[in-house]
């Protein structure tokens, strides 16, 4: 048996299709029985993982888990402790983000015993055959990503051959409740989330992407990606799409011929690309992604300083007069572009923030439609085993499983930038006063709940902040937009 745990990772109401564990689930349906568990809306998901393991235990149950970091360690290690107190036989195996960053820490732990680094699918399969005892399973030692204990020791097999997308089953949309994947927001009134593709060719230091994927980039052609929507459209009435792709637009042909598949169904979109990439795109594919309902981009703008840029590794064509000229380009077509900024960079996080809040300001003088998301630098671990970019003194990460689940942990991991030594109070205090005055004056266009009246009324209390870039102490802001339960972007599920 095995049975797939999804720990809670977002606000209620926002929760996305567990879609990492449901392409697992799609290897394992009709080889071994499987249950998924999701922390997201189960409300007691250590009593329902116990209640879906057999009592009958000849053959092993396998307790699957994905961890990205922050909540969702935080509860994962509290389930998996539950689960071990009362059924110490079930066999815990971690895979996603967080492990892959942080084996040799996650195995130290006895509530883990296997852990898979980046693609999941075919070494769990090989995994689950091992554990089975079948004659023709690979030993352990021959599992490409797996991590595991030997006599105390921590043993990482070399990481094995990708597997194309294409040759993976389809997901199993029958097998999970549906209508509570489908949430109204800014794109559609029955919005989910979804994936076409696997890891990204770059490697910018900020991004844990690179210790993945480690610069490939998996993909599906655009026929099974339009008929997969075309089935969430016709099954399950979806209108709108989040592309969870770590980067959806790395092939203009795909996405130009995905964009002319999908142009008959009125579905609205949206989906991740670099700066770079989406400026090397022709007029005519600009054009095409309009009419397919392409509503919303995001993008990693990161800084309006080139240098910084190139001290992220950004690689490409990326620069500040680059990210100017696609806010501009998405202003054309109607497109609206959303951008995030990694605020507070050492060694000087106070010429940072000035640097980027002018940026910033440039960006709305193009296109005041750009929705802007703001971030504080944190470090993560690299490819190589690393840590980049290169950390301030008296930065470490934990030493212990236990100590990444700590409330801390949790609030630093926000990326917010609460416990991380360069981001003084006087730092975090400038970044979230401008943060402030930037969502009055600019409202998010994804919160639905703001109307018209409340945009203009946030707006003109804001103006003269703005106009003077007075931002310090905004008190009657933070009063309106606490009153108005304002929703920052990254909130609000995008």
């Amino acid at each position: 048996m095995i049975i797939f745990f999804n720990p809670i990772s977002t606000t209620p109401g926002k929760q996305p299709l567990p879609l990492s564990l449901m392409a697992l689930a799609a290897v394992a349906e009709g080889r071994w029985p499987w249950a998924l568990i999701d922390g997201n809306i189960d409300p007691r998901p250590a009593a329902s993982i116990l209640d879906a393991a057999p009592r009958e235990r000849s053959t092993p149950t396998i307790l699957a888990v994905t961890v990205m970091p922050g909540p969702q360690v935080v509860q994962a290690v509290d389930v998996c402790r539950r689960v071990r107190a009362a059924r110490p036989d079930i066999i815990v195996v971690w895979g996603g983000y967080f492990p892959t960053q942080h084996t040799e820490t996650v195995l130290q732990s006895p509530l883990v015993d296997f852990v898979i680094r980046s693609q999941g699918e075919g070494p769990f399969a090989a995994l689950v055959d091992a554990l089975h005892g079948r004659a023709s399973s690979p030993a352990l030692d021959a599992i490409g990503g797996l991590s595991w204990k030997r006599r105390g020791s921590v043993i990482h097999n070399a990481l094995g051959a990708l597997t194309p997308l294409e040759e993976l089953p389809e997901l199993p949309y029958h097998r999970v409740p549906m209508a509570k994947y489908l949430h109204r927001n800014y794109l559609g009134r029955r919005t989910v989330a979804h994936n076409t593709s696997f890891g990204c060719p770059f490697a910018c230091s900020f991004c844990a992407v690179g210790a993945m994927a480690h610069r490939r980039w998996l993909y599906h052609r655009p026929a099974r990606m339009a008929a997969a929507m075309r089935h969430l459209h016709d099954t399950y009435g979806v209108d709108a799409v989040q592309m969870h792709d770590m980067d959806f637009f790395i092939d203009e042909a795909r996405t130009a011929e995905f964009a002319a598949r999908i142009a008959d169904m009125r579905l609205s979109w949206w989906a991740l690309g670099r700066v770079d990439r989406l400026m090397q795109y022709s007029d005519a594919t600009w054009l095409a992604m309009q009419r397919s309902g392409l509503k919303m981009v995001f993008s990693g703008a990161e800084s309006g300083s080139d240098a910084q840029l190139a001290a992220m590794n950004k690689g490409g064509r990326a620069s500040a007069s680059l990210t100017l000229a696609l806010a501009e380009r998405a202003r054309v077509f109607g497109i609206v572009p959303e951008f995030s900024f990694v605020l507070g960079a050492p060694p000087d996080p106070i010429d940072d923030l000035s640097r980027t809040f002018d940026f910033i300001r440039r960006i709305k003088r193009v296109n005041p439609a750009a929705e802007v998301v703001l971030y504080t630098y944190t470090p993560v671990v690299t490819e190589a085993g690393g840590v980049a970019p290169l950390p301030a003194d008296g930065f470490a990460f934990p030493e212990t499983l236990e100590g990444f689940a700590s409330p801390e942990w949790r609030q630093l991991s926000m990326r917010r930038g609460d416990g991380l030594p360069w981001m003084t109070r006087r730092v975090q205090r400038r970044a979230r006063n401008f943060e402030r005055v930037l969502n009055a004056f600019y409202p998010t266009i994804t919160d639905p709940r703001l109307t018209g009246a409340s945009r203009a009324v946030l707006r003109t209390v804001s103006a003269w902040r703005y106009a003077l870039r007075a931002y310090g102490a905004p008190y009657e802001l933070r009063a309106l937009q606490r009153l108005m339960r304002y929703q920052r972007p990254e909130t609000t599920g995008f």
